[in-house]
């Protein structure tokens, strides 16, 4: 290894020396016969004791010198000297065995223009024959939600059926055919808690579920009785990832919510809500739900919020004091819905263990919808514009698990005519990458592509400081971790 003296070839031993055999002609009792004429023995000469004398005195000396030397001042045995170079000791590193990439999809806000059967709006969604696909909505979508581990989006509709009419706003019902559609585009969960998801009143809360969960999907926000979880322990790539959603609700009747100016809901213990008006008791159940998770071993976690105030650039500071507050429980990860467009993303430091960070991207704005700048008041885009949020998490051999990496893919829905006169929704993500080829990517005019352009540097100039904050921190923690270093100096 670099850095190690390599021990001798041999093993350290000398090398083995021929040994003279007892067969030699020159050394007697050879088995040979004496020579016919024998030399007089000598006289052995008496001063030869006298010449070996010097030789055992000096033998004696080197023997006394060794012994010394081989003592400290103090009479002590000292160590024997090496004859190999010793062993470095090194700090062991960690090594990463696990990684799990989550990626968030912002609002599906279905309004009735991406369904319509209406012939002045033919939608492409409406197959005309009484079915829809929602496939065309998601086609340039799948490649980058197919390559993340897990994928989740918030379901801003209801599945309700038949016995409510298919429509956007004020209260949203959509055919049970885009869970099929988001399905085939590799999403994995779906958010249920925010402002739309009593629209079709209990019956949509429950037949949303049923619909979703029928289909192999996960849900997360709403339940079907109080007996589940507020929550849901997701185990990707062996990391167990503890997820929780929750929406805001403008007004109380008594301790029953009223979702979207409808009427107080009739069982509010299936859905996880928050109230501004008393946040201590929503922190007070988060604690709790954090104290369950940390009870079933979670490794890592990421809080939902639908929350802020629509198609406002930045956060309030109700969503910045919550932020916060989600923080100093322990959440690595906040990812903020409901403005109806992007907001900015910052790297939040717990004011109990500056150790612990937080990643948070307020909003991700619109996945698809019909809120176009003409239809709008706010006639700057925003309100087409989303993104695509991705965080890794990294599993060591030690067991601990880190935020590693974060991004922002951002996206911006393309409503076009198509060949055959029907009216299409496209999500189009935004790869910086291919920049270059959007236009031919996407077969847009001119005018189209430099929307999409502009809709780019939208959403970039929103959340880039903060997304620039968060992987600094989050490079340099990762490069300490793996050279085996402290995190204290990155606490600061």
């Amino acid at each position: 290894m670099p850095g190690k003296f390599e021990a001798p070839r041999n093993g350290g031993n000398p090398p083995d020396r021929p040994r003279s055999g007892g067969n030699s002609p020159n050394r007697p009792g050879n088995g040979g016969n004496p020579p016919d004429r024998r030399r007089p023995r000598r006289r052995r000469r008496r001063f030869q004791p006298i010449l070996l004398l010097p030789l055992v005195l000096v033998l004696i000396v080197a023997a006394l010198l060794l012994t010394r030397c081989g003592k400290q001042a103090d009479g002590t045995q000292t160590e024997p000297r090496q004859t190999t170079a010793p062993t470095e000791t090194t700090v062991p590193r960690p090594t990463v065995i696990s990684t799990a990439t989550v990626v968030s999809q912002g609002d599906l806000l279905m309004h009735k223009y991406l369904f319509t059967a209406d012939p002045r709006f033919p939608a492409e969604c409406n197959l005309g024959d009484g079915t829809y696909s929602f496939d065309s909505i998601f086609r340039y979508m799948d490649p980058y939600v197919a390559q993340a581990d897990y994928a989740v989006a918030n379901l801003e509709t209801t599945f309700g059926g038949d016995d409510f009419p298919y429509q956007g706003n004020p209260s949203f019902n959509c055919p049970d055919a885009l869970a099929d559609s988001l399905v085939s585009a590799g999403y994995d969960m779906l958010l249920t808690a925010n402002n739309h998801s009593y629209d079709t009143l209990m019956t949509g809360i429950n037949r949303t579920l049923e619909q979703v969960r029928g289909r192999g999907l996960e849900t997360l926000g709403t339940r079907l009785s109080e007996e589940e979880n507020r929550y849901s322990i997701v185990e990707v790539n062996g990391i167990r990832i503890g997820m929780v959603c929750y929406t805001f609700t403008l007004s109380m009747n008594g301790s029953k919510p009223s979702l979207n100016n409808n009427a107080p809901m009739e069982k509010p213990e299936q859905i996880n809500y928050f109230s501004a008006d008393n946040l201590n008791g929503f922190y007070s159940e988060m604690e709790q739900i954090v104290a369950q998770m940390n009870a079933q071993d979670v490794e890592a976690s990421m809080l939902f919020l639908h929350w802020g105030t629509e198609y406002e650039l930045t956060e309030n500071d109700t969503q910045r004091a919550i932020a916060q507050k989600m923080c100093d429980m322990g959440f690595d990860v906040i990812v903020g819905g409901h403005p109806h467009v992007v907001q900015p993303m910052d790297l939040l430091t717990s004011t109990l263990n500056p150790e612990q960070k937080t990643v948070c991207i307020y909003s991700l704005g619109n996945a698809v919808s019909n809120q176009r700048r003409e239809e709008m008041r706010m006639k700057t885009g925003h309100t087409e514009d989303g993104a695509l949020f991705s965080v890794t998490f990294e599993k060591y051999d030690d067991g601990s698990v880190y935020v590693a990496a974060c991004d922002v893919l951002p996206t911006w829905v393309n409503k076009f005519v198509n060949k055959d006169g029907k009216v299409e929704y496209n999500i189009l993500p935004l790869d910086e990458s291919q920049q270059g080829q959007w236009k031919t990517q996407f077969g847009l005019t001119d005018a189209l592509n430099e929307e999409l352009q502009a809709s780019y540097t939208r959403t970039m100039d929103i959340v880039g400081a903060g997304l620039a904050k968060c992987q600094t921190y989050l490079q340099q923690a990762k490069q300490q971790r793996d050279q085996g270093g402290s995190m204290t100096d990155l606490a600061a």
